[in-house]
């Protein structure tokens, strides 16, 4: 079954960290893809509001509805919960980009944890080669789920 869904995954706890994960949704949106961004699409867990557990069921959901993630990688080590995400949807057979302009990683395939690195179907250094690195993969893969 053809899904179409691109999940955007990567830390959400900062006002720059969500502008940087809406400006990678924009750019999936513009190659005609549904997206889901967790932090517009199920909310922002805060402590004492709510239970964390209906976010992580609403996010492994839409995991699982997607046929995509992308997700952005910067910092100095992977947000523990963007890492969590690729090993969950590696497991299920989806396709994954990294994302990383995070001039502290000049060289990705030493700089980030294998486990994360060799997860990846592309990867991308900023957003104009997001662009190209998501439509080449679309073009040549069939993303079925």
């Amino acid at each position: 079954m053809n899904i179409n869904k691109t999940y955007i995954a990567g830390p959400l706890f900062t006002t720059g960290e969500r502008q940087v994960l809406e400006q990678v949704d924009r750019v999936v949106k513009n190659a005609g893809r549904d997206t889901y961004l967790p932090h517009r699409d199920g909310g922002i867990f805060l402590r004492g509001v709510g239970s964390s557990l209906s976010f992580f069921k609403g996010d492994t959901a839409q995991l699982d509805r997607s046929d995509l993630v992308v997700a952005v990688l910067n910092g100095p080590d992977i947000d523990s919960g963007t890492s969590w995400e690729i090993g969950y949807a590696f497991s299920k057979g989806k396709k994954i980009i990294g994302y990383c302009d995070d001039t502290r990683v000049y060289a990705p395939e030493l700089q980030i944890n294998p486990m994360i690195f060799h997860c990846l179907d592309g990867f991308a250094r900023d957003l104009k080669n997001l662009e190209r690195v998501l439509n080449d993969l679309l073009k040549n893969e069939k993303l079925i789920s």
